[in-house]
């Protein structure tokens, strides 16, 4: 089976040709730099940006697989959850393909699939699993034993982990977007552990998340009116030095939680996906802390880490393969649950 994959949900657009899980191209087009003056992203931006340039993509995507649109079986588009107005322009893309092609069409949850994107790697997991996904949105605990099997065992209460990290690069002046940015600041920070954060796990045996807490405690420490601050001006030592206690803070929490859903769950595999996967020190310490545990991580491959349409024309491929059907009363669905 050939599928076209094509994601739109905030401010990425990709389009890929995927063939038996194979990725024969992955297109993807970022309007990132237009939202850095703002601090986030705008949604009429975003929108304009897909409507200017997914045409582009497509025939970049289907120029570098090989393929013309008469060789594909079935066209697996994001309807959610994300920006209703970037959503409707990859839907109305895919639905047009599939009237004047005469595809079959199907509609995928785009957090589900950030969580099958290691998927597309050549050591692919093996259900059930332990699904977590960290992005900009979500922060997501889930058991998964298969393709169209989620079982929801917790989430974020407020804020998701890719929000933390934007929300305190702001606070310090670093930017948009602030993971990359408060990774690498962090990187920099000579004075490790001379800073600590709370870690905020919410009860013993909860599986639910809260990183509002931490952010709230960085504002006050640069205020000076935190637990150990000095009220000293920021300078570049100290800007890192925050930057690894609240990364540290942060990726702790993640990790604990992840391992102790596995352990709940009595397995010994989790499956990370999102864009906060990019990050090199989420990937080190879990691995680390699962490996304690005897339970083995996988990750996605750092070109799927972020939104791609690779992983939606996998999963769509999956579901289509176990008999789910979507048609052209297809909509767009930005809050769309994975409950």
């Amino acid at each position: 089976m050939r599928t076209l994959g094509i994601e739109t949900s905030c401010d990425e657009t990709s389009v890929a040709v995927i063939d038996k899980g194979r990725v024969l191209s992955n297109v993807v087009s970022s309007s990132v730099e237009l939202h850095k003056r703002y601090g986030g992203v705008v949604p009429e931006i975003a929108s304009r940006y897909h409507v200017e340039y997914i045409l582009e993509v497509l025939e970049e995507a289907l120029e570098e697989s090989g393929k013309g649109l008469e060789s594909i079986d079935l066209v697996a588009v994001t309807n959610g959850p994300g920006l209703v107005g970037a959503l409707l322009i990859g839907l109305s893309l895919a639905k047009s393909i599939s009237y004047s092609m005469g595809t079959p069409i199907i509609g995928v949850n785009h957090i589900l699939a950030h969580l099958y994107s290691s998927f597309l790697s050549r050591d692919k997991p093996r259900f059930p699993f332990i699904g977590l996904v960290v992005s900009g949105g979500h922060t997501s605990l889930f058991r998964c034993d298969d393709f169209d099997k989620q079982k929801f065992l917790g989430q974020t209460q407020d804020d998701a982990v890719g929000e933390a990290y934007d929300k305190v690069a702001k606070i310090l002046g670093l930017g948009y977007p602030g993971g990359p940015e408060i990774e690498k600041c962090a990187r920099r920070s000579k004075g490790k552990n001379t800073i600590s954060f709370p870690r905020s796990y919410m009860g013993k045996d909860s599986l639910d998340f809260s990183f509002s807490g931490i952010k709230t405690a960085v504002l006050y420490y640069v205020r000076g009116k935190g637990p150990g601050a000095r009220g000293q001006e920021l300078n570049r030592g100290s800007v890192a030095d925050i930057c690894y206690a609240f990364q540290e803070a942060v990726l702790d929490v993640v990790a604990d939680k992840a391992c102790l859903a596995a352990q709940k769950s009595n397995l010994k595999t989790i499956v990370v996906g999102g864009g906060v996967t990019a990050n090199s020190r989420l990937r080190e310490k879990l691995s680390e802390r699962a490996a304690f545990f005897g339970i083995k991580v996988y990750f996605p491959e750092f070109e799927y880490s972020l939104d791609n349409a690779a992983m939606i024309g996998l999963l769509g491929e999956k579901l289509y393969k176990k008999g789910h059907r979507s048609d052209l009363y297809l909509t767009v669905e930005p809050n769309l649950s994975v409950k």
